[in-house]
Parts: C-alpha cells; sequence; structure tokens
C-alpha cells in the first residue's frame, strides 16, 4: 500500500504521458521481485519512456501506447514475450484510481546523432577492410569517447586499463606478448556482443569487463553472471571484472591486470 501511495503521489504531480518513467522502474522492480529476472534487467537498458494517448471513449478506460527508447544493439533483446510481461508489470503497478490501459509498447532504436563527417566514417567503415571494432562508437563524433593506436573507447576509465595492458604488452618478450582487442564484436549463441577487452595471451583468450555504477543495480549481477557464462560456453578460458571504483590509482589497475594473466594461463 507504501509504494502504491508514493507512486499515485508521484502520478498526482504530472500528467500521465510524463510518468512513463516511474512506471516503468516500478514495474522492473516488481517484476525482479517476483523471480522475473530476465525482464526486469531488460527493462534497465531503456533510455526513455514515453506515453501517448491511444484511444479514449467515455465507456472504456483510456488506452496508452508506450514507446521504449533502446540502443540499437539491444532491440533484441525486447522480444515479444519479455514486452508482454513488462506490459502485465506496468498495469499491475498502476495506482487504482487511474482508470487507464497499456494498449502496447514499441520499440524505438536510438537514432544516432551523426558528425560532420559522417558520410566518409559510413564508407569506411564499409571499406575494403571492415572492421567490427567498436561499432556503434564509430559513428559518433570522435571528441565523444576516447581513441588511441586507431581503437575507439567507450570512455576514460576503459582507456585506463588500455594504456596498463598496452604497458604490460610491451615489457613481455615479443614472442609471449598479448593480444589486446576493445570492443570487439562478437557473435555468442542467440546474441552478438562487444566485450570491453579481449585479451591473447599464450595460446588462451580471456576478457576483461570494465564494470560501471549501473552494476551496482540489483538483479545486474545475475546478468552478468549470463553474459560470464555465455563467453565461457563460447572458448574464453577467463572473464575478469575490474570495478571503476577499484581503477583509483594506476597501481590498483596494474595489479588487476597481472592477476588476470596470471590467472588466464592457469585455466
Amino acid at each position: 500500500m507504501g509504494e502504491e501511495l508514493s507512486l499515485a503521489n508521484i502520478l498526482a504531480s504530472k500528467p500521465i504521458d510524463q510518468a512513463g518513467e516511474y512506471l516503468l522502474a516500478a514495474a522492473a522492480t516488481v517484476l525482479y521481485q517476483q523471480g522475473d529476472t530476465e525482464a526486469a534487467i531488460v527493462a534497465t537498458d531503456v533510455t526513455a519512456v514515453d506515453m501517448t494517448l491511444w484511444n479514449s471513449n467515455e465507456y472504456e478506460p483510456d488506452e496508452y501506447r508506450v514507446y521504449f527508447t533502446v540502443e540499437p544493439q539491444l532491440v533484441e533483446r525486447f522480444t515479444e514475450a519479455v514486452l508482454g510481461r513488462i506490459v502485465d508489470g506496468m498495469q499491475a503497478v498502476l495506482p487504482r484510481r487511474l482508470i487507464i490501459r497499456i494498449e502496447s509498447i514499441e520499440i524505438c532504436p536510438v537514432v544516432p546523432v551523426p558528425s560532420a563527417d559522417w558520410r566518409k566514417k559510413l564508407r569506411d567503415a564499409n571499406g575494403p577492410m571492415p572492421t567490427n571494432q567498436a561499432r556503434k562508437l564509430r559513428l559518433e563524433p570522435e571528441d565523444q569517447h576516447p581513441i588511441e593506436d586507431d581503437l575507439h573507447l567507450t570512455n576514460e576509465w576503459e582507456h585506463k586499463l588500455y594504456r596498463v595492458l598496452k604497458e604490460r604488452q610491451a615489457s613481455l618478450p615479443d614472442n609471449e606478448t598479448i593480444g589486446i582487442l576493445p570492443l570487439a564484436g562478437m557473435r555468442f549463441l542467440g546474441y552478438t556482443r562487444e566485450p570491453d577487452f579481449l585479451i591473447t595471451y599464450k595460446g588462451r583468450a580471456g576478457v576483461i569487463e570494465v564494470d560501471g555504477f549501473h552494476h551496482g543495480m540489483p538483479g545486474r549481477a545475475s546478468n552478468d553472471h549470463s553474459r560470464d557464462n555465455l563467453m565461457l560456453s563460447a572458448g574464453v578460458q577467463w572473464v575478469g571484472r575490474i570495478d571503476v571504483r577499484d581503477m583509483g590509482t594506476k597501481a590498483e589497475v596494474e595489479k588487476f591486470v597481472d592477476n588476470f594473466l596470471a590467472r588466464l594461463v592457469r585455466q
């Protein structure tokens, strides 16, 4: 009852068509509490929620259509079954005083903001030497993410780790060094993913994931574990995760890299 009153107060302070984010948050929390981890975690991939009045008459509840803005590479996760459960969750958390119905959810992929040289970028991406490295980032303006050695990186934390990996690479003998593949597009069973770093070393392949602050959200650990198992099943020998909160100093990052490589060769 307390949660409903809280949500009701929020909805009372704004038009229903502006309350989508609150409804989705409440629905995802309830779905997670009910054991539907898949639908709850998929809901966290929504970047914006819009609600539009779809049908209205005096004899039936007003029907609203919900639009989810989603990164293009994540659209495939929003299956019909998952969307149906999210609709049910949003309907369930609506305060009873609001006589409305969620008619459906439509997925709207994020439209990238092109840079001034978008023609060149697209031609280069489809040129004689195609690449599957950082596919999404390559279409963004270059001043919005780090680039080093013609490799694109998502953020400053990945850039910091890349530089330590590069130093470690240079310190090893030429015939026993490491390969560093940031954001390499990989096809797993049923999914296409871009692990933060694919590392090759002494005949083995490992993955390093840089966990941002959002990885502390409820249910995220379970989702990360599922992704790790997916990679392990596909032949990756070891998956190491480093939290950005543990990257305060270069020494901490160096220690992580040394432990990762040591663990990788033991697998």
